[in-house]
């Protein structure tokens, strides 16, 4: 009787348990359904795009027209005034492909803000979705894919006016710059969207904060240029923290994550703490967003 009873109980222990079997198939089946929903959700908004482009080809033909101008308007500029053999154009490519991502992922609550308005967000909301951050997911993606559309294409002309090409891994680093500076400015977009009553409050807040971001940054001139004021506000501007690891992608072709990149006005920070200071930011802006995507989505 006791040695029926042990084997039983051992039987009991070795056998499979269903309910985590059930577990396991039900977060695959979550998973695949929040894929397929941030896939056909992308989807949708690159059909917008592709009915009307014109949004990408201004995003496109406006920065190259500040590389062509700005890099005019200073070429006749002392020679070394910007650094050792450094023309401008070298000197501003990195400036305009961190200000275009800036300003396209700060536009990437508009749309989320159009389908507010019209009502098709609340028909995502009450549709039987895996998770509504799908919704989010597929805003985050379009943006960052036209982010490296438009980094690819101001590379390339940046070439074109003098400021040359990158290596590969220059290009890498490049690119995961660009995907951390977006991220973080996409998060703050959509909380936008999803906390203000309308779009022209969206738009407002955007004409406010983008031009004077711009300035408050080294896009247009090194750190050194500035007042002392300025300086510190520019040494807390994420878009700082952006621009300065490009340029010296693009001024020095053996660079390492060890690289001093910059000098604020307290300290000298390399590629490494550069790169953790912009997660930092993103997970910041992440966490902030939370309880408005939460109030949201339930």
């Amino acid at each position: 009787m006791s040695s029926s009873f042990r084997s039983k109980s051992i039987d009991s222990i070795l056998a499979p348990n269903p309910d985590l079997y059930e577990q396991s198939a039900s977060d695959s089946n979550f998973l695949k359904d929040f894929g397929q929903e941030t896939l056909a959700l992308t989807k949708r908004l690159f059909i917008q795009l592709q009915r009307r482009p014109s949004t990408l080809v201004a995003g496109i033909i406006q920065p190259f027209m500040w590389l062509v101008l700005f890099g005019a308007l200073f070429s006749k500029a002392p020679q070394g005034l910007f650094g050792n053999d450094l023309n401008y154009a070298t000197f501003l490519a990195p400036g305009v492909i961190v200000f275009t991502a800036f300003s396209g992922a700060l536009n990437a609550g508009l749309p989320i803000m159009f389908d507010r308005e019209f009502g098709f967000l609340n028909r995502l909301l009450v549709a039987p979705l895996a998770s509504r951050y799908s919704i989010v997911a597929a805003s985050t993606i379009y943006i960052i894919t036209l982010s490296f559309i438009q980094t690819a294409v101001i590379i390339g002309a940046s070439a074109f006016v003098g400021a040359g090409f990158p290596s590969v891994m220059s290009l890498l680093a490049i690119a995961m710059i660009v995907f951390l500076i977006v991220l973080g400015v996409t998060a703050i977009s959509m909380g936008l969207a999803f906390a203000l009553p309308g779009h022209i409050e969206l738009i407002a807040v955007i004409f406010v904060t983008n031009l004077p971001l711009l300035f408050a940054s080294t896009a247009l001139a090194p750190l050194e240029f500035m007042s002392k004021w300025l300086q510190v506000i520019a040494s807390l501007n994420p878009l700082t923290y952006a621009i300065e690891p490009i340029r010296y992608i693009y001024m020095n072709s053996n660079w390492s994550m060890d690289s001093i990149v910059m000098h604020n006005p307290w300290f000298a920070i390399n590629f490494m703490t550069i790169a953790v200071i912009l997660l930092g930011f993103d997970a910041l802006i992440l966490l902030a967003i939370q309880p408005l995507l939460k109030r949201r989505f339930t």
